[in-house]
């Protein structure tokens, strides 16, 4: 596992791959590409999007065969209109979905999709027994237990449900230390393994093994640390400045990266003061290149919480939350397109907003292809075609 886990880093500090390869010897048979052209390609990767519908067409349709993005997000529900009617309606149907997505990008020419995923079990559960998907436990259930073939079994259960269904990316596991129990987005939901740092680090550690070993991508959530707040940031801005506590909830990230471990890390909209007074974690170059690259040396990919949460819809304009972030070293972004109202157009007015913001000067031209290189090393590693 570790041997796997560092080969995969230094795939991603190194980028670029046979699907490097293959864009270049494109190039040489159909022409040179344009230096907009290039840009709109690598931005369109770093896009992880929301959508509606059971089928592949319509907009996702079009945002994945024209503008090539990165990947896909799904939900049960939709937000607006308050239904369980957005993506998920049985598993036959899923997996239909995310093959037909697949062909879409490879016939266009396009990297693997990123298919994605909140599937933690309990409260937090996109796949339930509703659409035909089987039962699952909570982290608090798995964590009270704490015994290694319990969560297993369960973390290997969930695992191949994702993977029959064509997804290839689990948000999880969540690594937020248990801190307030009364936490409304965390404890309150049984999304916490434990209080205690050392479990949730081995409970982490099972489920990361379990989601490798059905060829998943992990994603280690929410960094800093969700698990002391009071406010839930789905609903507004999330100040953990003087209830989050620095070892104890960065201790599973640290034993983890020691570890090897280099997919996913999704950083939460969380604003401490004393580490940015202006900006919460998620859009944040102190947190991100500072804390969880140089301090922690994290090499994956980050990936922000949903752009379209109330901690930033409320506080910025899309513009200004895409440029904070790319800024300051995220990768990829979830724009999920499930909050208060539905935007048909989001997806291709992000990569626009992106692209004017390289033009314009405003994110370095080279903090895109950064991103793009890690992108697409992960995906050259861990996606099958």
């Amino acid at each position: 596992m570790r041997r796997k886990m560092i080969g995969i880093a230094v795939l991603l500090l190194l980028g670029g791959g046979a699907l490097g390869g293959r864009r270049a010897a494109a190039q040489a048979v159909g022409g040179t590409e344009t230096a907009d052209s290039s840009l709109r390609r690598e931005v369109g990767q770093m896009i992880v999007a929301g959508f509606r519908g059971f089928e592949a067409e319509g907009d996702i349709l079009r945002a994945v065969r024209e503008l090539g993005i990165g990947g896909v997000i799904y939900f049960d529900r939709d937000v607006p209109t308050g239904t369980n009617r957005r993506n998920v309606r049985s598993p036959q149907q899923l997996r239909r979905l995310s093959d037909d997505l697949q062909r879409a990008a490879r016939e266009a020419g396009h990297p693997p999709l990123l298919v994605t995923v909140d599937q933690e079990g309990g409260r937090v559960n996109r796949l339930k027994p509703a659409y035909g998907f089987p039962a699952s436990v909570s982290a608090a259930y798995q964590g009270a237990r704490n015994h290694p073939d319990t969560t297993r079994r369960w973390a290997e259960q969930t695992a191949r449900m994702c993977r029959q269904a064509g997804v290839n990316v689990d948000f999880a596991p969540c690594v937020d230390v248990n801190v307030n129990p009364r936490c409304p987005v965390i404890g309150a939901l049984g999304r916490s393994f434990s209080a205690d740092t050392a479990v949730v680090t081995e409970q982490a550690r099972i489920w990361i093994d379990a989601l490798h070993g059905s060829g998943l991508v992990a994603s280690l959530k929410h960094f800093p640390g969700h698990g002391s707040s009071q406010v839930d940031s789905h609903l507004g801005l999330t100040d953990i400045t003087r209830t989050w506590q620095r070892e104890r909830e960065l201790a599973p990230y640290r034993a983890l990266f020691e570890r090897g471990y280099a997919d996913f890390v999704m950083v939460g909209h969380l604003l401490h003061r004393e580490v940015d007074p202006d900006y919460p974690a998620s859009l944040s170059r102190r947190w991100i290149d500072g804390v969880l690259r140089r301090e922690m040396g994290f090499r994956g990919l980050v990936i922000t919480d949903d752009l379209n949460m109330g901690a930033i819809v409320d506080h910025y304009s899309l513009e200004r939350a895409l440029e904070l972030a790319i800024c300051a070293g995220v990768d990829l972004v979830i724009i999920g397109n499930n909050g208060p109202s539905y935007e048909p157009d989001l997806t291709p007015r992000t990569i626009d907003l992106i692209c004017g913001l390289v033009a314009r000067g405003r994110i370095p031209r080279e903090r895109i292809t950064e991103a793009y290189r890690r992108i697409t090393a992960l995906k050259e590693a861990r996606l099958v075609r």
